[in-house]
């Protein structure tokens, strides 16, 4: 199973997105040109694949944390 969680996108350079969670950033290939800096996305395989809307987003996130610092 694999757990999707949503990041803000800080960066994007040659297709290349830097999403933050907040606890870490990685990368993901952006594959048209409706992303932008500050759209929360999901990337699933190395790929942005889903914009979200901020609220969840951002919830998401508190989960998130929460989780990895209980573990």
């Amino acid at each position: 199973m694999c757990l999707a969680v949503p990041g803000k996108i800080v960066e994007i350079k040659n297709a290349i997105a830097t999403v933050d969670y907040e606890i870490e950033k990685r990368k993901g290939k952006v594959l048209d040109n409706s992303y932008k800096t500050g759209n929360y996305v999901i990337v699933q395989g190395g790929i942005v694949v889903q914009k979200v809307n901020k609220k969840e987003a951002l919830e998401s996130l508190k989960l998130y944390k929460r989780a990895a610092s209980s573990g």
